[in-house]
């Protein structure tokens, strides 16, 4: 078994990957800054070795890749570097040093799809400060592993959801009141027709992802898999799904995006656009083909966990399922 250090190991994927890997019988060093504990509570985590380290403290000093490097692992899984700059130092220091780095990315390299659904082989077309940095640390990772052997493998979550945090909800952007509406019943405005399509993941089927690209080096190095649920849904599909599953019979109502956005609160309007501007639908094919994927839970299953989470915390209210 492997010595792996998870960076970001409390956040969402960790949350889920640390259990994973420690019961596979590896040996886990968890990365963080320590000022958080895992959404979800489990005994197994007190097998792991909890290590402190403030990246952005580190990283300014230059000193965050050597000492992720002295920590001496076979294996390095990165799941909060969003920086080429924050990349090159980390990869430069590893270089030689773990016989697997595996980089956890976005679908939102993509940007604007030509082709639904998309396959990771697709020519990308990133925009927006998120998706090009993201985009660009993929390419280097790529050319490194082409050019130089660096043993690379790439992860994109797509929308990712699970008990702890709110979810993407059917209005595309992260406001609970979305489901609070839904919950009582009350018309939902939604902007267009509500087609286009967002694409979920719950955080254990991404530490799925990494756990079997982990499994399967040899097939994996070089590579760049999604992490999505099986299929993408459309905003309005997704809304009706919900008010059907608070018992109620869907009440929507559409508007051309600029009107509804003149409704809507400046910054959920913005965040909206985000997210239906790239509209992201992806294809597994290539993760089920060479990893052996296989998403536990649907788009709709994973966000009502999430929900549920909600509910339980107050932070929806309406009838309680």
């Amino acid at each position: 078994m492997s010595k792996i250090v998870i960076i970001g190991a409390t956040g969402h994927i960790g949350t889920y990957l640390v259990p994973r890997l420690i019961m596979a019988g590896h040996e886990v060093i968890a990365v963080s800054r320590g000022r958080a504990q895992p959404y979800q509570p489990s005994a197994v985590w007190q097998h792991a070795r909890m290590v402190t380290i403030d990246r952005a403290a580190e990283e300014a000093r230059g000193s965050f890749g050597s000492a992720i490097a002295n920590l001496g692992a076979d294996i390095v899984v990165d799941c909060i570097c969003f920086t080429l700059e924050s990349h090159n130092q980390l990869a430069d220091a590893l270089r030689g040093q773990v016989s697997h780095f595996i980089h956890v990315g976005t679908i939102w390299t993509h940007g604007v799809s030509a082709v639904v659904p998309t396959p990771e082989s697709a020519v990308k077309f990133p925009f927006g400060d998120y998706g090009v940095a993201k985009a660009a640390i993929e390419a280097d990772l790529l050319h490194r592993a082409a050019m130089e052997q660096f043993p690379a493998t790439l992860v994109h979550p797509g929308h990712i959801v699970g008990p702890g945090w709110a979810p993407l909800n059917p209005a595309g952007h992260f406001n609970p009141a979305v489901f609070s509406t839904i919950a009582r019943g009350d018309e939902l405005p939604l902007a267009n027709f509500g087609l286009e399509t967002v694409h979920h993941v719950h955080a254990d089927d991404v530490a799925q992802v990494i756990v079997r690209a982990i499994d399967n080096r040899t097939a994996s190095v070089g590579e760049a898999f999604h992490a999505v649920s099986g299929a993408a849904v459309t905003l309005r599909g997704y809304a009706e799904a919900m008010y059907r599953w608070f018992g109620h019979q869907p009440r929507l109502r559409f508007a051309g995006f600029e009107q509804w956005a003149a409704e809507q609160d400046p910054e959920e309007a913005k965040a909206t656009w985000e997210h239906i501007a790239r509209s992201p639908n992806c294809s597994i094919d290539k993760g089920r083909r060479l990893l052996g994927y296989a998403p536990r839970y649907t788009s709709l299953e994973a966000v009502q966990e999430s929900v549920t989470w909600l509910i339980a915390n107050g932070q929806v209210t309406g009838p309680v399922r």
